[in-house]
């Protein structure tokens, strides 16, 4: 007999009450089972071998998507594939929004704090997987990566900016789990994303000759003891926020006048020992007993946590400053280029700025400490000139 082709309608599907596989033709049945359930089938040979593949029943696969399928599946086949083995791999693949997750599991270890974290996650929720989070990352093209930041790219230049590293990081590890293969999407994105004109700037410095103003103004200001006694021990050693506001009293030596900023919680992932000199021994001497038996030099107000490291920029805001805490470490190395003799290496060393050239990174065993000792007891007394 001749073979029928596409003999179902959907009229005729919608009349078939009877149990039995009816045919639409190249393969493909529908099969309706004794409960009145209806699914397809596709009858093909793979690799030589007569097997029987289902395509998903009725309420869910319309004629025409099964039809769609049984033509891929035979395509595969043909070419001497598995579509069952297809069919699995696909299934395998992540979408975006899972290859994502497994990306920010795998680099937590080294992100130093749980912003990191957060930053990615809050960012791609918000403007990647609306886009493309529900796409397999296979299947991910440059057009996706341009629909997610175009809307951004402008107006929110800096974000934007994040993202697309962000969305390439994920991808790489996709690459490399053996999800994708091929260039990353990311690099020709930039061929269709207009100039931004928005200029990526250093942090706000207050000018080195008004600091010492500033300090004397830090006790007028409306907030509580310990914020304004850790901002001015920020100012005071050059440290950055996270490592004041998360100083814990066993990182201090008062009697020799070190605090011993642990590794993770510099951003240089070294140990970072730092001199006190007599105004920031004054003022530790000044808050020990007033801790409440807390670990943290600097604690909340609950006395058992850090404060939030909004605390410093509230403050200035209440200031009416227009330069940000992160640019106190800015004034205090001009203040060291312009009116002292040090050398560039122990003021860098002052900042735990990391030593850029690999050589002379490679052969320096010191941190300069006596020297960095004599430059903070200047800066002390700058500060209090």
């Amino acid at each position: 007999m001749k073979h029928p082709q596409k003999a179902l309608t959907s009229v005729r599907i919608n009349s078939l009450a009877a149990p039995g596989r009816y045919a639409d033709g190249n393969g493909l049945y529908l099969v309706v089972d004794p409960s009145g359930a209806k699914r397809w089938v596709l009858r093909i040979v793979v690799r030589g071998t007569r097997r029987d593949i289902g395509l998903g029943g009725l309420r869910v696969v319309s004629l025409a998507e099964a039809r769609a399928k049984a033509l891929e599946f035979r395509r595969v086949a043909r070419e001497g594939g598995d579509p069952i083995e297809e069919r699995r791999k696909a299934k395998a693949v992540p979408t975006f929004a899972e290859a994502a997750a497994s990306t920010i599991a795998q680099h937590r270890a080294s992100w130093k704090n749980e912003k990191h974290v957060s930053a990615w996650t809050n960012t791609l929720t918000t403007y990647v997987f609306p886009v493309m989070g529900d796409k397999r990352v296979d299947q991910i093209e440059t057009a996706d990566v341009l629909r997610a930041l175009s809307p951004i790219w402008l107006s929110k230049a800096e974000t934007a900016r994040r993202i697309r590293r962000r969305i390439a990081t994920v991808l790489d590890w996709a690459k490399a789990a053996g999800y994708r293969s091929g260039d990353n999407p990311v690099d020709g994105v930039g061929k269709g994303l207009p100039r931004q004109t928005e200029k990526r700037g250093h942090f706000a410095a207050i000018p080195y000759n008004d600091v010492p103003l500033f300090v004397r103004k830090l006790p007028d200001v409306p907030t509580n003891l310990f914020a304004r006694l850790a901002f001015e021990f920020l100012i005071l050693t050059a440290a950055r926020t996270n490592e004041v506001l998360k100083a814990e009293w066993n990182e201090v030596d008062l009697a020799k006048a070190v605090w011993t900023v642990p590794a993770d919680r510099m951003k240089a992932g070294r140990e970072h020992r730092v001199p006190l000199a007599a105004r920031a021994l004054t003022l530790l001497r000044s808050v020990h007993g007033s801790t409440d038996g807390s670990a943290l030099v600097f604690p909340s107000r609950s006395f058992d946590a850090p404060m939030s490291n909004m605390v410093f920029l509230m403050m200035l805001r209440r200031m009416g400053a227009a330069f940000t805490a992160h640019g106190f470490r800015s004034a205090f190395r001009d203040w060291a280029a312009e009116c002292t003799n040090f050398p560039r290496e122990v003021c860098e060393m002052a900042l735990a700025h990391s030593i850029k050239d690999k050589t002379e990174a490679a052969y320096r065993r010191g941190d300069l400490f006596e020297k960095r000792r004599q430059l903070m007891e200047a800066w002390n007394d700058f500060l209090a000139s």
